[in-house]
Protein backbone atom coordinates (compact mmCIF):
# COMPACT_ATOMS: atom_id res chain seq x y z
CA UNK A 1 0.00 0.00 0.00
CA UNK A 2 2.35 2.46 -1.18
CA UNK A 3 5.00 1.92 2.18
CA UNK A 4 2.04 2.42 4.76
CA UNK A 5 1.66 -0.58 6.22
CA UNK A 6 -2.41 -0.47 7.96
CA UNK A 7 -2.36 -1.40 11.35
CA UNK A 8 -4.91 -3.14 13.63
CA UNK A 9 -5.76 -0.08 14.65
CA UNK A 10 -6.88 0.93 11.89
CA UNK A 11 -8.75 -2.48 11.11
CA UNK A 12 -10.44 -2.23 14.20
CA UNK A 13 -12.18 1.19 12.73
CA UNK A 14 -13.24 -0.73 9.70
CA UNK A 15 -15.07 -3.11 11.91
CA UNK A 16 -16.43 -0.33 13.50
CA UNK A 17 -14.47 -0.59 16.90
CA UNK A 18 -13.59 2.65 18.93
CA UNK A 19 -10.20 3.79 18.69
CA UNK A 20 -8.26 5.74 21.01
CA UNK A 21 -5.58 7.91 19.22
CA UNK A 22 -1.74 7.97 20.36
CA UNK A 23 0.49 10.35 19.96
CA UNK A 24 3.74 10.20 17.85
CA UNK A 25 6.97 10.90 18.15
CA UNK A 26 6.69 14.05 16.13
CA UNK A 27 4.75 15.56 18.63
CA UNK A 28 1.29 15.30 16.83
CA UNK A 29 -1.21 12.55 17.45
CA UNK A 30 -0.96 9.50 15.28
CA UNK A 31 -3.60 9.57 12.52
CA UNK A 32 -6.77 7.11 11.70
CA UNK A 33 -4.18 3.95 11.08
CA UNK A 34 -2.50 4.30 14.32
CA UNK A 35 0.98 5.22 15.12
CA UNK A 36 3.44 6.79 12.45
CA UNK A 37 6.40 4.66 11.72
CA UNK A 38 7.88 7.78 10.15
CA UNK A 39 7.98 12.13 10.93
CA UNK A 40 4.72 13.78 9.00
CA UNK A 41 5.53 16.14 6.64
CA UNK A 42 3.84 19.10 4.76
CA UNK A 43 2.57 17.72 1.67
CA UNK A 44 1.16 21.10 0.42
CA UNK A 45 -0.83 21.24 -2.53
CA UNK A 46 -3.82 21.62 -4.31
CA UNK A 47 -5.49 18.69 -5.90
CA UNK A 48 -9.49 18.07 -7.42
CA UNK A 49 -11.19 14.91 -7.01
CA UNK A 50 -14.16 14.37 -9.87
CA UNK A 51 -16.58 11.90 -10.81
CA UNK A 52 -18.42 12.14 -14.82
CA UNK A 53 -20.70 9.24 -14.34
CA UNK A 54 -21.80 9.75 -17.73
CA UNK A 55 -18.49 8.97 -19.17
CA UNK A 56 -18.04 6.07 -16.17
CA UNK A 57 -14.96 7.99 -14.88
CA UNK A 58 -14.03 9.84 -11.79
CA UNK A 59 -10.45 10.68 -11.08
CA UNK A 60 -8.19 12.53 -8.86
CA UNK A 61 -5.42 14.81 -9.93
CA UNK A 62 -2.71 17.07 -8.25
CA UNK A 63 0.56 19.28 -8.09
CA UNK A 64 2.78 20.21 -5.66
CA UNK A 65 6.68 21.79 -4.65
CA UNK A 66 7.19 17.85 -2.56
CA UNK A 67 8.85 15.27 -4.99
CA UNK A 68 6.17 12.39 -5.88
CA UNK A 69 3.42 13.77 -4.63
CA UNK A 70 1.44 11.28 -6.43
CA UNK A 71 2.64 8.85 -4.43
CA UNK A 72 1.42 9.78 -1.24
CA UNK A 73 -1.74 11.79 -2.21
CA UNK A 74 -3.89 10.33 -4.90
CA UNK A 75 -5.96 7.30 -4.17
CA UNK A 76 -8.75 6.10 -6.36
CA UNK A 77 -10.42 2.34 -6.67
CA UNK A 78 -12.58 1.11 -9.46
CA UNK A 79 -16.13 0.39 -8.19
CA UNK A 80 -15.18 2.31 -4.94
CA UNK A 81 -14.04 5.91 -4.91
CA UNK A 82 -11.29 8.45 -4.82
CA UNK A 83 -9.43 10.28 -1.66
CA UNK A 84 -7.11 13.07 -1.66
CA UNK A 85 -5.32 13.47 1.19
CA UNK A 86 -2.88 16.27 1.79
CA UNK A 87 -1.35 19.10 4.42
CA UNK A 88 0.85 17.44 7.10
CA UNK A 89 -0.43 13.83 5.12
CA UNK A 90 -1.42 11.52 7.16
CA UNK A 91 -1.56 8.61 4.27
CA UNK A 92 -3.79 6.07 5.70
CA UNK A 93 -6.52 8.50 4.64
CA UNK A 94 -5.97 6.92 1.36
CA UNK A 95 -6.08 3.11 2.01
CA UNK A 96 -8.94 3.36 4.82
CA UNK A 97 -10.89 5.70 2.94
CA UNK A 98 -10.88 2.87 0.36
CA UNK A 99 -11.99 0.45 2.80
CA UNK A 100 -14.58 2.15 4.41
CA UNK A 101 -16.09 3.10 1.03
CA UNK A 102 -15.87 -0.62 -0.15
CA UNK A 103 -17.70 -1.83 2.68
CA UNK A 104 -20.91 0.53 2.14
CA UNK A 105 -20.09 4.17 3.62
CA UNK A 106 -21.03 6.85 2.02
CA UNK A 107 -17.86 9.38 1.51
CA UNK A 108 -18.98 11.85 4.13
CA UNK A 109 -19.56 8.45 6.36
CA UNK A 110 -16.16 7.68 5.43
CA UNK A 111 -13.99 10.52 6.18
CA UNK A 112 -16.18 11.60 9.60
CA UNK A 113 -15.09 8.36 10.80
CA UNK A 114 -11.59 8.25 9.87
CA UNK A 115 -11.87 12.35 10.86
CA UNK A 116 -13.34 11.21 14.34
CA UNK A 117 -9.74 9.04 15.28
CA UNK A 118 -7.64 11.33 14.39
CA UNK A 119 -6.31 13.76 17.11
CA UNK A 120 -4.55 15.56 14.64
CA UNK A 121 -7.13 16.20 12.03
CA UNK A 122 -6.71 19.87 12.25
CA UNK A 123 -3.32 20.09 10.38
CA UNK A 124 -5.24 17.74 7.50
CA UNK A 125 -6.75 18.48 4.65
CA UNK A 126 -8.22 15.61 2.96
CA UNK A 127 -11.36 14.82 -0.05
CA UNK A 128 -13.28 11.98 -0.89
CA UNK A 129 -15.80 11.02 -3.20
CA UNK A 130 -17.71 7.28 -3.86
CA UNK A 131 -19.15 5.74 -6.95
CA UNK A 132 -22.93 7.49 -6.19
CA UNK A 133 -21.59 10.78 -6.64
CA UNK A 134 -21.28 11.89 -2.80
CA UNK A 135 -18.10 14.24 -2.04
CA UNK A 136 -16.97 15.96 1.27
CA UNK A 137 -13.89 17.76 1.97
CA UNK A 138 -12.03 18.62 4.99
CA UNK A 139 -9.51 21.75 5.85
CA UNK A 140 -8.12 21.73 9.33
CA UNK A 141 -7.44 24.96 11.23
CA UNK A 142 -4.13 24.58 11.25
CA UNK A 143 -3.26 24.01 7.64
CA UNK A 144 -1.00 26.42 6.54
CA UNK A 145 -2.38 29.61 5.02
CA UNK A 146 -4.44 30.19 2.65
CA UNK A 147 -5.54 27.14 2.56
CA UNK A 148 -9.25 25.86 1.72
CA UNK A 149 -11.38 23.62 -0.15
CA UNK A 150 -14.28 24.06 -2.43
CA UNK A 151 -17.57 21.10 -2.80
CA UNK A 152 -19.24 21.03 -6.13
CA UNK A 153 -21.72 18.56 -8.19
CA UNK A 154 -19.50 15.92 -8.76
CA UNK A 155 -16.19 17.71 -7.40
CA UNK A 156 -14.21 18.81 -4.74
CA UNK A 157 -10.96 21.19 -4.88
CA UNK A 158 -8.41 21.89 -2.54
CA UNK A 159 -5.11 23.97 -1.74
CA UNK A 160 -3.21 24.43 1.52
CA UNK A 161 -0.15 26.62 1.51
CA UNK A 162 -1.00 28.24 -1.68
CA UNK A 163 0.39 32.56 -2.27
CA UNK A 164 -3.37 33.45 -2.20
CA UNK A 165 -6.85 32.35 -1.31
CA UNK A 166 -8.35 32.57 -4.94
CA UNK A 167 -6.84 29.21 -5.66
CA UNK A 168 -9.49 27.25 -5.02
CA UNK A 169 -11.95 29.01 -6.19
CA UNK A 170 -10.44 29.46 -9.93
CA UNK A 171 -9.66 25.70 -9.94
CA UNK A 172 -13.97 25.15 -9.29
CA UNK A 173 -14.49 27.37 -12.04
CA UNK A 174 -12.39 25.69 -14.15
CA UNK A 175 -13.75 22.78 -13.67
CA UNK A 176 -17.01 23.74 -14.28
CA UNK A 177 -16.24 25.51 -16.93
CA UNK A 178 -14.10 23.49 -18.84
CA UNK A 179 -15.41 21.21 -22.19
CA UNK A 180 -14.03 17.73 -22.70
CA UNK A 181 -13.37 14.56 -20.88
CA UNK A 182 -12.64 13.81 -17.24
CA UNK A 183 -8.80 14.43 -17.86
CA UNK A 184 -9.11 17.45 -19.61
CA UNK A 185 -11.13 19.55 -17.19
CA UNK A 186 -8.98 17.53 -14.07
CA UNK A 187 -5.94 19.00 -16.16
CA UNK A 188 -7.94 22.63 -16.46
CA UNK A 189 -8.05 22.87 -12.63
CA UNK A 190 -4.73 22.14 -12.09
CA UNK A 191 -3.92 24.53 -14.83
CA UNK A 192 -6.03 26.95 -13.11
CA UNK A 193 -4.23 26.46 -10.07
CA UNK A 194 -1.22 27.46 -11.21
CA UNK A 195 -2.12 30.80 -13.10
CA UNK A 196 -3.61 31.78 -9.74
CA UNK A 197 -0.01 31.94 -8.10
CA UNK A 198 -0.03 28.01 -6.53
CA UNK A 199 1.66 26.78 -4.19
CA UNK A 200 3.93 29.58 -2.52
CA UNK A 201 7.24 27.65 -2.36
CA UNK A 202 6.63 26.62 -6.14
CA UNK A 203 6.48 23.32 -8.57
CA UNK A 204 7.84 20.10 -8.84
CA UNK A 205 5.72 17.24 -8.98
CA UNK A 206 2.24 16.26 -10.55
CA UNK A 207 -0.22 12.90 -10.90
CA UNK A 208 -3.58 12.44 -12.36
CA UNK A 209 -5.09 9.15 -11.97
CA UNK A 210 -8.75 7.91 -13.19
CA UNK A 211 -10.72 4.98 -12.81
CA UNK A 212 -13.66 3.50 -14.07
CA UNK A 213 -16.82 4.23 -11.68
CA UNK A 214 -18.33 1.02 -12.44
CA UNK A 215 -15.93 -2.09 -13.60
CA UNK A 216 -16.14 -3.55 -16.60
CA UNK A 217 -13.99 -6.63 -17.11
CA UNK A 218 -10.97 -7.47 -15.96
CA UNK A 219 -9.22 -5.40 -13.29
CA UNK A 220 -6.03 -4.01 -14.97
CA UNK A 221 -9.08 -2.55 -17.64
CA UNK A 222 -10.62 -0.50 -14.96
CA UNK A 223 -7.62 2.35 -14.79
CA UNK A 224 -8.15 4.48 -17.65
CA UNK A 225 -5.27 6.76 -16.71
CA UNK A 226 -2.56 7.22 -14.39
CA UNK A 227 0.38 9.12 -14.81
CA UNK A 228 3.24 10.47 -12.67
CA UNK A 229 5.52 13.37 -12.69
CA UNK A 230 7.93 13.20 -9.81
CA UNK A 231 10.62 15.61 -10.25
CA UNK A 232 10.28 18.20 -12.82
CA UNK A 233 10.58 21.94 -13.08
CA UNK A 234 7.35 22.17 -15.03
CA UNK A 235 5.68 19.24 -13.71
CA UNK A 236 2.13 20.49 -15.07
CA UNK A 237 3.47 20.51 -18.47
CA UNK A 238 5.33 17.59 -18.68
CA UNK A 239 2.08 16.24 -17.32
CA UNK A 240 0.09 17.59 -20.06
CA UNK A 241 2.83 16.10 -22.75
CA UNK A 242 2.47 12.90 -21.13
CA UNK A 243 -1.38 12.55 -20.84
CA UNK A 244 -1.08 13.27 -24.73
CA UNK A 245 1.34 10.66 -25.07
CA UNK A 246 -0.99 8.24 -23.17
CA UNK A 247 -3.64 8.96 -25.61
CA UNK A 248 -1.46 8.61 -28.78
CA UNK A 249 -0.60 5.06 -27.65
CA UNK A 250 -4.31 4.36 -26.61
CA UNK A 251 -5.10 4.82 -30.43
CA UNK A 252 -1.92 2.59 -31.62
CA UNK A 253 -3.56 -0.23 -29.33
CA UNK A 254 -6.86 0.71 -31.21
CA UNK A 255 -5.58 0.57 -34.18
CA UNK A 256 -3.73 -3.13 -33.54
CA UNK A 257 -7.23 -4.77 -32.19
CA UNK A 258 -9.05 -3.41 -35.48
CA UNK A 259 -6.06 -4.90 -37.38
CA UNK A 260 -6.54 -8.02 -36.14
CA UNK A 261 -10.08 -7.99 -37.22
CA UNK A 262 -8.99 -7.06 -40.86
CA UNK A 263 -11.30 -3.65 -39.67
CA UNK A 264 -8.58 -1.88 -42.27
CA UNK A 265 -10.33 1.26 -42.45
CA UNK A 266 -10.39 1.83 -38.65
CA UNK A 267 -6.87 0.40 -38.16
CA UNK A 268 -5.55 3.62 -40.63
CA UNK A 269 -7.70 6.33 -38.92
CA UNK A 270 -6.53 4.98 -35.06
CA UNK A 271 -3.07 4.72 -36.45
CA UNK A 272 -3.48 8.39 -38.35
CA UNK A 273 -4.65 9.79 -35.08
CA UNK A 274 -1.99 8.00 -32.88
CA UNK A 275 0.84 9.73 -35.38
CA UNK A 276 -1.03 13.36 -34.77
CA UNK A 277 -0.54 13.19 -31.28
CA UNK A 278 2.71 12.39 -31.44
CA UNK A 279 4.36 13.21 -34.82
CA UNK A 280 7.90 12.60 -33.26
CA UNK A 281 7.32 8.94 -32.20
CA UNK A 282 9.19 6.64 -34.19
CA UNK A 283 8.09 3.53 -32.41
CA UNK A 284 4.19 4.04 -33.39
CA UNK A 285 5.47 4.32 -37.11
CA UNK A 286 7.42 1.64 -37.26
CA UNK A 287 4.44 -0.84 -35.93
CA UNK A 288 1.92 1.00 -37.97
CA UNK A 289 4.43 -0.31 -40.82
CA UNK A 290 4.27 -3.48 -39.27
CA UNK A 291 0.97 -3.79 -38.98
CA UNK A 292 0.02 -3.22 -42.76
CA UNK A 293 3.03 -5.75 -43.82
CA UNK A 294 1.38 -8.56 -41.55
CA UNK A 295 -1.69 -8.37 -43.38
CA UNK A 296 0.00 -8.16 -47.18
CA UNK A 297 -0.13 -4.50 -47.42
CA UNK A 298 3.70 -3.89 -48.31
CA UNK A 299 3.25 -1.31 -50.74
CA UNK A 300 1.66 0.99 -48.12
CA UNK A 301 3.74 0.18 -45.13
CA UNK A 302 7.03 1.18 -47.07
CA UNK A 303 6.68 4.81 -47.40
CA UNK A 304 5.84 4.69 -43.83
CA UNK A 305 8.76 2.45 -42.56
CA UNK A 306 11.57 3.38 -44.56
CA UNK A 307 11.94 7.25 -43.11
CA UNK A 308 11.78 5.36 -39.83
CA UNK A 309 14.59 3.18 -40.97
CA UNK A 310 16.69 5.84 -42.74
CA UNK A 311 16.57 7.43 -39.28
CA UNK A 312 17.13 5.07 -36.98
CA UNK A 313 18.99 1.90 -38.09
CA UNK A 314 18.46 -0.44 -35.16
CA UNK A 315 14.72 -0.39 -36.49
CA UNK A 316 15.68 -2.22 -39.45
CA UNK A 317 17.82 -4.81 -37.00
CA UNK A 318 14.76 -5.29 -35.08
CA UNK A 319 12.66 -5.71 -38.25
CA UNK A 320 14.90 -8.74 -39.37
CA UNK A 321 13.98 -10.17 -36.42
CA UNK A 322 10.69 -10.09 -36.47
CA UNK A 323 10.23 -13.26 -38.68
CA UNK A 324 11.41 -15.68 -36.41
CA UNK A 325 9.09 -15.12 -33.83
CA UNK A 326 6.19 -14.85 -35.67
CA UNK A 327 5.19 -10.93 -35.81
CA UNK A 328 6.45 -10.64 -39.62
CA UNK A 329 5.62 -12.75 -42.09
CA UNK A 330 8.49 -15.34 -43.54
CA UNK A 331 9.26 -14.53 -46.64
CA UNK A 332 12.65 -13.20 -47.47
CA UNK A 333 11.34 -11.32 -50.42
CA UNK A 334 9.22 -8.91 -47.99
CA UNK A 335 12.96 -7.70 -46.24
CA UNK A 336 14.46 -7.93 -49.80
CA UNK A 337 12.25 -5.54 -50.77
CA UNK A 338 12.32 -3.21 -47.82
CA UNK A 339 16.20 -3.03 -48.63
CA UNK A 340 16.02 -2.09 -51.95
CA UNK A 341 13.53 0.61 -51.08
CA UNK A 342 15.90 1.89 -48.64
CA UNK A 343 18.70 2.05 -50.81
CA UNK A 344 16.43 3.75 -53.39
CA UNK A 345 15.05 6.61 -51.52
CA UNK A 346 18.81 6.87 -50.03
CA UNK A 347 20.38 8.19 -53.15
Amino acid sequence: MRGFLVSWMGWGLILGTALSPVRGSDGLTSGPGGPRTSPVRPVSTYSIIAIDPEANEMGVAVQSHWFSVGSVVTWAEPGVGVVATQSLVDVSYGPLGLDLMRGGKTAPEALQALLRADEGREVRQVAMLDVRGNVAAHTGSRCIPEAGHQVGKNYSVQANLMLKATVWPAMARAFETTAGDLADRLMAALEAAEAEGGDLRGRQSAAIRIVRVRPEGPGWRNVVMELRVEDHPEPLKELRRLIRLHRAYAHMNAGDAALEKNDMATAMREYAAAEALAPDNLEMRFWHAVGLIGVGRLDEALPILVPVLRQDGRWMVLLERLPRVGLLPSDPAILERVRAALKKRGR
